[in-house]
């Protein structure tokens, strides 16, 4: 596996608990791309929408555009990646509770 490849997967993973920590599960890319930042990952808006489109062909967020941002939304497949109950490919797969 390639350096992108897995910047890619760990970006969409981080994307997917940001979601996961919001009350209505719900977060913009203009709130996501600082966020990856504080994980090492300096992308710029266009490639954070690129992953959040990623997550959506998946079925694990439902993504819209709200004007120059777009707005994701976890579904319950993504959730369930999250718990491990599946894996969803090209998304990192969560660490098992007290890894």
């Amino acid at each position: 596996m390639n350096m992108d490849t897995m910047i890619r997967e760990q970006a969409r993973l981080i994307i997917m608990k940001a979601l996961a920590e919001q009350p209505d599960e719900t977060l913009n890319s203009d709130i996501l791309e600082p966020l990856l930042r504080t994980f090492g990952i300096r992308k710029p808006r266009s490639w954070v929408h690129e992953e959040m489109a990623y997550l959506a062909e998946h079925g694990a967020a439902v993504v819209v555009a709200a004007g120059s941002v777009h707005v994701a939304t976890l579904t319950d497949k993504g959730q369930r990646h999250l718990q491990r109950e599946i894996a969803i490919e090209g998304i990192k797969r969560p660490s098992r509770p007290g890894e």
